[in-house]
């Protein structure tokens, strides 16, 4: 009987460096073999050793060049929870199984949401101008509770926000999925997308949480903004490519809606030259609703965690169906 161990699996770590590692490697250090590929050079020496990729701030362009050398890979852990722009033809062909990261940022998430919606209920961006004018101004504030939103994408971070609404605010909170369902612990209602425009026009707030695949790039274009009340306000922290910019631009412009509050753009970053940093009904967030203090050792944690289950084998969490461009392990959805 040999005592020779067996090889630790080997991991390289995708836009780091062993001086610049994720926060908390050291965690795993011991239980496999760690390899960093700051750049495509480095990436396509090691990945023909590796069993694990975790992409951290690595390149899709650096992957897919270096993935014909990827003969022994089994796992790809994408740091992020948005994936869609990791995805591949060949990795999606492949048997290699891709985690994301889905569940680190729900609740960062969810309070920018809050914080959005009660800045536009509040009006605090005309009173913030009115501020630095000195000017002694009154207005009517809207009152949130009963309010209706609509969670268009009743994933983890759509779930923890119409939680957030709900139970901070006292909104009442719906969602559109894929597909109908019953109504739960969260939402009074679910129903599917090709409901979506009769949805839309029962909602105060409509928030877009969706993953950007085939079937919800451009699904909030003109005629979704046109389902919408006059009074609605939208907020997008979902994909910027799952809305129609030019669309809900002119919904803003021409009061087909009351406003926007928005994290995510069809280009980022967002152009000087585009019409939504001067229009005095949207808030421009720069893609960093979840980036709280802390928020890279959230999203390394969660490799561990799955790492960790590996080296067990027991099943991994956040699985993604890679043509869907999502997880779908989670019960409560679709």
């Amino acid at each position: 009987m040999s005592d020779t161990a067996a090889p630790k699996p080997v991991v390289v770590v995708m836009g780091a460096t062993a001086e610049e590692p994720p926060p908390g490697i050291h965690a795993i250090a011991g239980e496999v073999d760690l390899r960093y590929a700051p750049d495509r050079a480095s990436l396509e020496r090691e990945i023909a050793d590796a069993e694990i990729v975790y992409t951290w701030w690595g390149e899709r362009d650096d992957l897919e060049a270096a993935w014909p050398r990827a003969g022994n890979l089994k796992w790809l852990a994408a740091s992020n929870v948005g994936i869609n722009g990791l995805l591949f033809p060949a990795l999606v062909e492949s048997d290699v199984t891709l985690t994301n990261a889905r569940g680190a940022a729900d609740v960062p998430i969810a309070e920018t949401v809050v914080g959005f919606v009660v800045a536009m209920a509040k009006g605090f961006r005309p009173m913030f101008d009115r501020q630095r004018e000195h000017v002694w101004d009154l207005h009517v504030m809207e009152r949130l509770a009963g309010r209706r939103v609509l969670v268009v994408g009743p994933g983890p971070i759509g779930r923890a926000i119409a939680r957030a609404l709900r139970d901070g605010l006292g909104m009442r909170a719906a969602a559109v999925g894929r597909t109908a369902r019953p109504g739960d612990d969260v939402f009074e209602t679910i129903v599917g997308a090709d409901d979506l425009h009769a949805a839309l026009a029962d909602a105060d707030y409509v928030i877009d949480s969706m993953p950007l695949t085939p079937q919800t790039r451009g699904m909030f274009d003109e005629a979704a903004f046109a389902a919408m009340k006059r009074t609605a306000r939208f907020v997008n922290v979902g994909r910027g490519a799952t809305v129609m910019e030019a669309a809900l631009i002119d919904a803003l412009a021409s009061g087909g809606i009351a406003g926007a509050a928005l994290d995510v753009y069809e280009e980022e970053p967002l152009p000087a030259g585009s019409p939504l940093w001067d229009m005095e009904n949207v808030i421009v967030c720069p893609h960093m609703s979840g980036d709280v203090d802390g928020f890279e050792a959230d999203f390394a944690a969660v490799f561990y965690d799955n790492l960790r289950r590996y080296l067990r084998g027991e099943p991994l969490r956040n699985v993604v169906d890679k043509r869907l461009g999502f997880p779908t392990d989670d019960p409560r959805l679709p």
